[in-house]
C-alpha cells in the first residue's frame, strides 16, 4: 500500500539514523520499526532463576534497607559530632 505520512523532524532523524546503522532503506526500517510496535504481544515474559546476592550468613536479604537506615544514621552522627566539635571551638575563640 502506498500513502503520504508527515513525520515530525525527530521522528525523520531517527528513522534516517537507524537507515544508516542497519543499512536498510528508509521504507524498510519504517516498516519494520511500525511491525515491531504495533504487533501483538503473544510470548509471556522470561522469568530469571534465583540466584544468590553472596551475602554474608545472617544477614537477611529482606532487611537490607534497614541496613541502609542504620548506615545513614551512623555516617550523619559522625558529621555532627566533628560539626559540634568546631562550634565548640569557635564559641572558645569569640566567634
Amino acid at each position: 500500500m502506498r500513502t503520504t505520512v508527515t513525520l515530525e523532524p525527530d521522528v525523520e532523524h531517527y528513522i534516517r539514523e537507524a537507515c544508516h546503522k542497519r543499512k536498510k532503506s528508509f521504507k524498510r526500517v519504517l516498516n519494520d520499526a511500525l511491525r515491531e510496535s504495533l504487533q501483538p504481544k503473544t510470548s509471556k515474559p522470561e522469568l530469571l532463576a534465583p540466584r544468590s546476592m553472596g551475602l554474608a550468613p545472617g544477614v537477611d536479604s529482606r532487611r537490607l534497607s534497614d541496613l541502609a537506615d542504620d548506615l545513614e544514621v551512623e555516617s550523619y552522627l559522625a558529621a555532627e559530632s566533628k560539626r559540634g566539635y568546631n562550634r565548640s571551638n569557635n564559641k572558645k575563640a569569640g566567634k
